[in-house]
Parts: structure tokens; C-alpha cells; sequence
């Protein structure tokens, strides 16, 4: 029985964070986003963009005089590695450039899948396929981004990731599935990628920004996997105390476009400010090697 113990533990650990944030949320307002800056044609890719804070974040970047990409209009399966290979050659033979990356589709709490390369699907989807897609997306980035205006990368993370715990020898979840601790994993294993990637670009002296941010909990279909008890639990507090998409979208909008984050990454940004995220999440050796193995795993030289 001892094997059931992390699944037990991962869901405990999500459902404390998430009474954690809706207490904040109660005694808290939303986020209002400042005037921010026109973007000149500036261009941006957001991914799982038809949808959700997705479509709020395209929406607003694109009022902006920015020329969004919303990458289900070009086709992209985050679920597969061929199919984000296949975006990248795609978008690169458009020749166009690439000034702001936000990283936001996701799964939540699915039932026990594999992706088409035999990952688990918030692993997966959630991480995986964003770590290939930034990773080969990035020259374009740099080429874009100069002192001064700087190409930004935005990661959408959670406050789940504070559960989180990240077994390199597990990492697909084999020995005990848990939907809970799956999805908490791929959230922190979102930020160890954009805390390695911004010192990485920083050691080089490359133009780009990489931040993450937690929309807190917005009432999305992204609950629609939520256990029974939680989704009956879920509805009468709802309009409530979850954020609406647009509040939830508001924080990565700002990690976008906002001027006075020009030249500033390697922020976890909740509610519009900067916040601390887990002490796991700034490990530097569990950082290096889930690169290391991310970068095994995608296939990448």
C-alpha cells in the first residue's frame, strides 16, 4: 500500500493550494492591467488561443496593434513532437519574426493518457511539447529582440506547482498514477524550464525575456475534470471567488506588453506583481537535469 501514498499526498497537496488561492481570491481583487503601450505590429504566438484566457490574451494583444498567431488557425498538436516540428517549419517559412511567445494551453487533472510519443499527457502537452516549441522557436526570438525591446516568453504556470514534486526517475507517472500530482508536476517542471532558460539566455547576452505567471483559479473548462464532489463543491462558489478568463488573462497580458518589464525575466508574477515561488523551483541541479532530460526526451541535439 506504500505505492499509494504520493497519489494520496498529490492530492491533498493540490486541493490545499487551491483553498489557498480562493481565500486570496476572496479577500483580494483581481489584477486591473494599466494602459499599456501600442505594439506596432509586433508579433506574438499564443498557444491554445481560441479559448479561455487563451482567447482573452489574443484578444487583448491583438487591440494592441499586435499580429497574434493563434496557433490552432495553424495547426499545432502540443501532444505530439512531430506536429510542433511541423508548426516551427511552418511559421519559419513565413519568414516572419517572433517578438512575444506565450505558452499557455493546457490539461487539467485528465484521466491516466499517453500522448502519440508514449508521454503522460500533462507531462506531455503541458511541458513537453512547450519546452520543443520554445526551444525552436528561439532563434527567431533572438533575432527579433534587441537591447531595449526585448522579445518576451511567457509561461503560464500555477499555483499548484507549490505541490509539486518532480521524480526524474518517474516522470511519467508508472509506478502510481495521480491525475493531481501530474498536473502540480508539469506546473513546476513549467517553471524550472523558464528559471533555466532565462539564465541561460542571460549568459549568452540574448535579447529575450522569460517570465511565468499564475492566473490563479479562473472558471474555465479546464475544471471539467475536476473529481464529482469538487465539481458540485465547485459550482455555487464559482462566480464568486474563480476569476473570470479575462481576469485570469490579465497577468500574462502584462508579462507581454507592459514597458516596465522590458529587459526584467526570471519573475513568477501572481495578481500582476512578483511573487516567490517554491524553493523546489529554484533548484539549480534539479533545473540542469530536467533540461538535460527534457532535452533526451524531445530528441534534441
Amino acid at each position: 500500500m506504500w505505492w499509494l501514498l504520493p497519489c494520496i499526498l498529490g492530492f491533498i497537496r493540490l486541493y490545499l493550494d487551491g483553498v489557498k488561492v480562493l481565500l486570496y481570491q476572496l479577500f483580494n481583487r483581481s489584477f486591473t492591467l494599466p494602459d499599456l503601450p501600442k505594439q506596432n505590429g509586433k508579433v506574438a504566438i499564443v498557444t491554445g488561443g481560441t479559448r479561455g484566457m487563451g482567447y482573452e490574451i489574443s484578444r487583448h494583444l491583438a487591440s494592441l496593434d499586435m499580429h497574434v498567431v493563434i496557433v490552432e488557425f495553424m495547426y499545432l498538436d502540443l501532444a505530439s513532437l512531430t506536429s510542433v516540428r511541423h508548426f516551427v517549419q511552418r511559421y519559419k517559412a513565413k519568414g516572419l519574426p517572433l517578438h512575444v511567445l506565450v505558452n499557455n494551453a493546457g490539461v487539467m487533472l485528465v484521466p491516466e493518457r499517453r500522448t502519440e510519443d508514449g508521454f503522460e499527457l500533462h507531462f506531455g502537452l503541458n511541458y513537453l511539447g512547450h519546452f520543443l516549441l520554445t526551444n525552436l522557436l528561439l532563434d527567431v526570438l533572438k533575432k527579433s529582440g534587441k537591447p531595449g525591446k526585448c522579445s518576451r516568453i511567457v509561461i503560464m504556470s500555477s499555483a499548484t506547482h507549490y505541490g509539486g514534486r518532480l521524480t526524474l526517475d518517474d516522470l511519467q507517472g508508472r509506478m502510481c498514477y495521480s491525475a493531481h500530482g501530474a498536473y502540480a508536476q508539469s506546473k513546476l517542471a513549467l517553471l524550472l524550464f523558464s528559471y533555466h532558460l532565462q539564465d541561460e539566455l542571460w549568459v549568452r547576452g540574448d535579447s529575450v525575456t522569460v517570465n511565468a505567471v499564475d492566473p490563479g483559479m479562473v472558471d474555465t473548462a479546464l475544471y471539467d475534470n475536476l473529481c464529482s464532489p469538487a465539481q458540485l463543491a465547485k459550482k455555487p462558489f464559482a462566480k464568486l471567488l474563480f476569476r473570470t478568463p479575462a481576469e485570469g488573462a490579465s497577468t500574462a497580458i502584462y508579462a507581454a506588453a507592459a514597458s516596465e518589464l522590458e529587459g526584467i525575466g526570471g519573475l513568477y508574477l501572481y495578481n500582476g506583481r512578483k511573487t516567490e515561488s517554491s524553493a523546489l523551483s529554484h533548484d539549480q541541479r534539479l533545473q540542469n537535469k530536467l533540461w538535460k532530460e527534457s532535452y533526451a526526451l524531445v530528441g534534441l541535439q
